[in-house]
Protein backbone atom coordinates (compact mmCIF):
# COMPACT_ATOMS: atom_id res chain seq x y z
CA UNK A 1 0.00 0.00 0.00
CA UNK A 2 2.77 2.39 0.96
CA UNK A 3 4.80 1.61 -2.17
CA UNK A 4 1.80 2.26 -4.41
CA UNK A 5 -0.03 5.11 -2.70
CA UNK A 6 2.65 6.65 -0.48
CA UNK A 7 2.39 7.46 3.21
CA UNK A 8 2.63 10.36 5.59
CA UNK A 9 5.31 10.78 8.21
CA UNK A 10 4.44 8.71 11.28
CA UNK A 11 1.69 6.76 9.51
CA UNK A 12 3.12 3.52 10.93
CA UNK A 13 6.20 2.27 12.76
CA UNK A 14 9.23 3.05 10.63
CA UNK A 15 7.56 5.81 8.60
CA UNK A 16 10.13 8.42 9.61
CA UNK A 17 9.48 10.59 6.56
CA UNK A 18 6.82 11.16 3.93
CA UNK A 19 6.78 8.92 0.87
CA UNK A 20 5.19 9.95 -2.42
CA UNK A 21 4.44 6.44 -3.72
CA UNK A 22 4.42 5.15 -7.28
CA UNK A 23 1.03 6.51 -8.34
CA UNK A 24 1.84 10.04 -7.25
CA UNK A 25 5.33 9.87 -8.79
CA UNK A 26 3.76 8.85 -12.11
CA UNK A 27 1.76 12.10 -12.38
CA UNK A 28 1.74 13.36 -15.99
CA UNK A 29 3.47 10.16 -17.04
CA UNK A 30 3.03 6.41 -17.23
CA UNK A 31 2.94 3.73 -14.54
CA UNK A 32 3.73 0.08 -15.27
CA UNK A 33 2.52 -2.42 -12.67
CA UNK A 34 3.93 -5.89 -13.26
CA UNK A 35 2.08 -8.94 -11.87
CA UNK A 36 -1.03 -6.89 -11.15
CA UNK A 37 -2.92 -10.14 -10.71
CA UNK A 38 -1.18 -10.59 -7.36
CA UNK A 39 -2.68 -7.41 -5.85
CA UNK A 40 -5.14 -7.86 -3.00
CA UNK A 41 -8.76 -6.77 -3.38
CA UNK A 42 -8.27 -3.66 -1.20
CA UNK A 43 -5.38 -2.43 -3.33
CA UNK A 44 -7.37 -3.24 -6.48
CA UNK A 45 -10.23 -1.02 -5.27
CA UNK A 46 -7.87 1.87 -4.61
CA UNK A 47 -6.15 1.42 -7.97
CA UNK A 48 -9.55 1.47 -9.69
CA UNK A 49 -10.53 4.75 -8.03
CA UNK A 50 -7.15 6.27 -8.84
CA UNK A 51 -7.55 5.32 -12.50
CA UNK A 52 -11.13 6.54 -12.77
CA UNK A 53 -11.07 9.66 -10.56
CA UNK A 54 -7.33 10.38 -10.58
CA UNK A 55 -7.54 10.77 -6.80
CA UNK A 56 -6.56 8.56 -3.87
CA UNK A 57 -5.54 8.62 -0.21
CA UNK A 58 -2.01 8.06 0.97
CA UNK A 59 -1.53 5.72 3.92
CA UNK A 60 -2.12 7.69 7.14
CA UNK A 61 -3.56 10.75 5.38
CA UNK A 62 -7.08 12.16 5.47
CA UNK A 63 -6.46 14.39 2.47
CA UNK A 64 -6.70 13.06 -1.08
CA UNK A 65 -3.93 13.66 -3.57
CA UNK A 66 -4.26 13.82 -7.34
CA UNK A 67 -2.28 12.06 -10.03
CA UNK A 68 -3.03 11.90 -13.75
CA UNK A 69 -1.18 8.95 -15.22
CA UNK A 70 -1.56 6.27 -17.86
CA UNK A 71 -1.52 2.71 -16.57
CA UNK A 72 0.02 -0.35 -18.19
CA UNK A 73 -0.20 -3.65 -16.36
CA UNK A 74 1.39 -7.07 -16.82
CA UNK A 75 0.44 -10.46 -15.45
CA UNK A 76 1.01 -14.15 -16.09
CA UNK A 77 -2.38 -15.03 -14.62
CA UNK A 78 -5.62 -15.45 -16.55
CA UNK A 79 -7.53 -12.43 -15.24
CA UNK A 80 -10.77 -13.61 -16.85
CA UNK A 81 -10.68 -16.73 -14.67
CA UNK A 82 -9.48 -14.73 -11.65
CA UNK A 83 -12.41 -12.33 -12.03
CA UNK A 84 -14.87 -15.21 -12.37
CA UNK A 85 -13.51 -16.72 -9.15
CA UNK A 86 -13.74 -13.43 -7.27
CA UNK A 87 -9.97 -13.04 -6.96
CA UNK A 88 -9.78 -10.01 -9.25
CA UNK A 89 -12.27 -7.13 -9.48
CA UNK A 90 -14.32 -7.26 -12.66
CA UNK A 91 -14.60 -3.46 -12.81
CA UNK A 92 -10.82 -3.04 -12.61
CA UNK A 93 -10.30 -5.72 -15.23
CA UNK A 94 -12.75 -3.91 -17.51
CA UNK A 95 -10.66 -0.72 -17.17
CA UNK A 96 -7.40 -2.56 -17.84
CA UNK A 97 -8.78 -4.56 -20.73
CA UNK A 98 -8.98 -1.64 -23.17
CA UNK A 99 -5.93 -2.95 -25.03
CA UNK A 100 -4.59 -6.43 -24.36
CA UNK A 101 -1.45 -7.99 -25.82
CA UNK A 102 -0.54 -11.63 -25.30
CA UNK A 103 3.22 -12.14 -25.30
CA UNK A 104 4.20 -15.62 -26.51
CA UNK A 105 6.57 -17.65 -24.36
CA UNK A 106 10.04 -18.66 -25.48
CA UNK A 107 8.76 -22.06 -26.63
CA UNK A 108 6.58 -20.21 -29.17
CA UNK A 109 9.37 -18.00 -30.52
CA UNK A 110 12.34 -20.30 -30.76
CA UNK A 111 13.99 -18.03 -33.32
CA UNK A 112 14.94 -15.82 -30.34
CA UNK A 113 17.03 -18.56 -28.73
CA UNK A 114 20.13 -18.48 -30.95
CA UNK A 115 20.86 -14.74 -30.74
CA UNK A 116 20.36 -14.88 -27.00
CA UNK A 117 23.04 -17.55 -26.51
CA UNK A 118 25.74 -14.97 -27.11
CA UNK A 119 23.89 -12.39 -25.04
CA UNK A 120 23.75 -14.75 -22.04
CA UNK A 121 27.44 -15.59 -22.42
CA UNK A 122 28.23 -11.88 -22.45
CA UNK A 123 26.19 -11.42 -19.27
CA UNK A 124 28.08 -14.27 -17.66
CA UNK A 125 31.42 -12.78 -18.70
CA UNK A 126 30.44 -9.42 -17.22
CA UNK A 127 29.21 -10.91 -13.94
CA UNK A 128 32.00 -13.45 -13.42
CA UNK A 129 34.86 -11.71 -15.25
CA UNK A 130 35.37 -14.95 -17.20
CA UNK A 131 34.78 -15.37 -20.92
CA UNK A 132 33.29 -18.70 -21.99
CA UNK A 133 32.47 -19.90 -25.51
CA UNK A 134 30.85 -22.93 -27.13
CA UNK A 135 32.62 -25.60 -29.13
CA UNK A 136 31.10 -25.72 -32.61
CA UNK A 137 29.64 -29.22 -32.13
CA UNK A 138 28.38 -28.42 -28.63
CA UNK A 139 26.68 -25.23 -29.83
CA UNK A 140 24.95 -27.08 -32.67
CA UNK A 141 23.79 -29.84 -30.29
CA UNK A 142 22.41 -27.38 -27.74
CA UNK A 143 20.62 -25.28 -30.35
CA UNK A 144 19.18 -28.41 -31.94
CA UNK A 145 17.66 -29.38 -28.61
CA UNK A 146 16.62 -25.88 -27.52
CA UNK A 147 14.76 -25.18 -30.76
CA UNK A 148 13.02 -28.58 -30.85
CA UNK A 149 9.61 -29.46 -29.37
CA UNK A 150 11.46 -31.32 -26.59
CA UNK A 151 12.45 -27.99 -25.02
CA UNK A 152 9.39 -27.00 -22.98
CA UNK A 153 10.95 -23.84 -21.50
CA UNK A 154 8.45 -23.51 -18.65
CA UNK A 155 10.45 -20.63 -17.22
CA UNK A 156 10.86 -18.85 -20.56
CA UNK A 157 14.07 -16.79 -20.68
CA UNK A 158 14.81 -17.59 -17.05
CA UNK A 159 15.25 -21.23 -18.10
CA UNK A 160 17.60 -20.24 -20.93
CA UNK A 161 19.63 -17.89 -18.75
CA UNK A 162 20.00 -20.45 -15.96
CA UNK A 163 20.94 -23.15 -18.45
CA UNK A 164 23.70 -21.07 -20.06
CA UNK A 165 24.99 -20.04 -16.63
CA UNK A 166 25.23 -23.67 -15.50
CA UNK A 167 27.09 -24.76 -18.62
CA UNK A 168 29.44 -21.78 -18.48
CA UNK A 169 30.21 -22.47 -14.82
CA UNK A 170 30.87 -26.17 -15.41
CA UNK A 171 32.74 -25.76 -18.70
CA UNK A 172 36.33 -27.04 -18.72
CA UNK A 173 38.92 -24.39 -19.62
CA UNK A 174 36.31 -21.84 -20.66
CA UNK A 175 34.88 -23.94 -23.49
CA UNK A 176 31.42 -25.49 -23.33
CA UNK A 177 31.94 -28.93 -24.85
CA UNK A 178 29.56 -31.66 -25.96
CA UNK A 179 29.62 -33.67 -22.68
CA UNK A 180 28.69 -30.49 -20.78
CA UNK A 181 25.80 -29.87 -23.18
CA UNK A 182 24.59 -33.48 -22.96
CA UNK A 183 24.57 -33.32 -19.16
CA UNK A 184 22.60 -30.07 -19.25
CA UNK A 185 20.07 -31.44 -21.74
CA UNK A 186 19.49 -34.50 -19.53
CA UNK A 187 18.99 -32.20 -16.54
CA UNK A 188 16.47 -30.00 -18.35
CA UNK A 189 14.48 -32.95 -19.68
CA UNK A 190 14.09 -34.42 -16.22
CA UNK A 191 13.30 -31.01 -14.72
CA UNK A 192 10.59 -30.25 -17.27
CA UNK A 193 9.10 -33.73 -17.13
CA UNK A 194 8.55 -33.49 -13.37
CA UNK A 195 7.49 -29.84 -13.52
CA UNK A 196 4.74 -30.78 -15.97
CA UNK A 197 3.59 -33.47 -13.59
CA UNK A 198 4.19 -35.99 -16.39
CA UNK A 199 5.52 -38.93 -14.41
CA UNK A 200 5.21 -41.22 -17.44
CA UNK A 201 7.61 -39.10 -19.48
CA UNK A 202 10.00 -38.94 -16.55
CA UNK A 203 9.84 -42.72 -16.17
CA UNK A 204 10.60 -43.32 -19.85
CA UNK A 205 13.38 -40.78 -19.77
CA UNK A 206 14.94 -42.51 -16.79
CA UNK A 207 14.97 -45.93 -18.49
CA UNK A 208 15.50 -45.13 -22.16
CA UNK A 209 17.43 -41.88 -22.22
CA UNK A 210 16.55 -38.98 -24.48
CA UNK A 211 17.99 -40.32 -27.73
CA UNK A 212 15.97 -43.55 -27.63
CA UNK A 213 12.88 -41.78 -26.29
CA UNK A 214 12.92 -39.31 -29.18
CA UNK A 215 12.52 -42.23 -31.62
CA UNK A 216 9.25 -43.41 -30.04
CA UNK A 217 5.88 -42.01 -31.13
CA UNK A 218 3.72 -40.38 -28.43
CA UNK A 219 1.11 -43.12 -28.95
CA UNK A 220 3.64 -45.83 -28.09
CA UNK A 221 5.08 -43.77 -25.22
CA UNK A 222 1.78 -43.81 -23.38
CA UNK A 223 1.43 -47.58 -23.70
CA UNK A 224 5.06 -48.31 -22.86
CA UNK A 225 4.93 -46.13 -19.75
CA UNK A 226 1.90 -48.07 -18.50
CA UNK A 227 3.66 -51.38 -19.19
CA UNK A 228 6.79 -50.33 -17.31
CA UNK A 229 4.82 -48.98 -14.35
CA UNK A 230 2.94 -52.29 -14.11
CA UNK A 231 6.15 -54.33 -14.41
CA UNK A 232 7.56 -52.46 -11.43
CA UNK A 233 4.65 -53.61 -9.29
CA UNK A 234 5.48 -57.29 -9.82
CA UNK A 235 8.34 -59.53 -8.81
CA UNK A 236 8.63 -61.51 -12.03
CA UNK A 237 7.99 -61.34 -15.76
CA UNK A 238 5.37 -64.07 -15.47
CA UNK A 239 3.45 -62.25 -12.73
CA UNK A 240 3.44 -59.04 -14.73
CA UNK A 241 2.32 -60.95 -17.82
CA UNK A 242 -0.61 -62.53 -15.95
CA UNK A 243 -1.67 -59.03 -14.87
CA UNK A 244 -1.53 -57.66 -18.41
CA UNK A 245 -3.25 -60.54 -20.19
CA UNK A 246 -5.76 -61.72 -17.56
CA UNK A 247 -8.77 -61.25 -19.83
CA UNK A 248 -7.32 -62.71 -23.01
CA UNK A 249 -5.95 -65.72 -21.10
CA UNK A 250 -9.50 -66.90 -20.45
CA UNK A 251 -10.07 -67.25 -24.20
CA UNK A 252 -6.96 -69.32 -24.87
CA UNK A 253 -6.08 -72.96 -24.14
CA UNK A 254 -2.38 -72.25 -23.55
CA UNK A 255 -0.79 -69.23 -21.92
CA UNK A 256 2.39 -67.45 -22.92
CA UNK A 257 1.97 -64.31 -20.89
CA UNK A 258 5.66 -63.89 -20.03
CA UNK A 259 6.67 -64.47 -23.64
CA UNK A 260 4.14 -61.93 -24.94
CA UNK A 261 5.41 -59.33 -22.49
CA UNK A 262 9.05 -60.15 -23.28
CA UNK A 263 8.41 -59.68 -27.01
CA UNK A 264 6.62 -56.38 -26.39
CA UNK A 265 9.55 -54.98 -24.39
CA UNK A 266 11.99 -56.24 -27.03
CA UNK A 267 10.30 -53.94 -29.56
CA UNK A 268 11.92 -51.08 -27.63
CA UNK A 269 15.20 -52.93 -26.99
CA UNK A 270 14.23 -53.44 -23.34
CA UNK A 271 14.43 -56.48 -21.10
CA UNK A 272 12.78 -57.38 -17.79
CA UNK A 273 15.95 -56.38 -15.95
CA UNK A 274 15.85 -52.95 -17.61
CA UNK A 275 12.36 -52.10 -16.41
CA UNK A 276 11.72 -54.05 -13.21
Amino acid sequence: MSALFGHTKGAFTGAVSERAGLLRSADKGMLFLDEIGELGLDEQAMILRAVEDKRFLSVGSDREVESDFQLIAGTNRDLVDAAAEGEFREDLFARLNLWTFNLPGLAERREDIEPNLEYELERYASAEDTRVTFNKEARARYLGFATSPLAVCNGNFRDLSASITRMATLSPDGRIDTPTVEAEIARLEKLWAFADGDSSEALLLEILGQEALAEIDPFDRAQLAQVIATCRRHSSLSAAGRDFFASSRLRRKSTYDADRLRKYLARFALSWDDVS
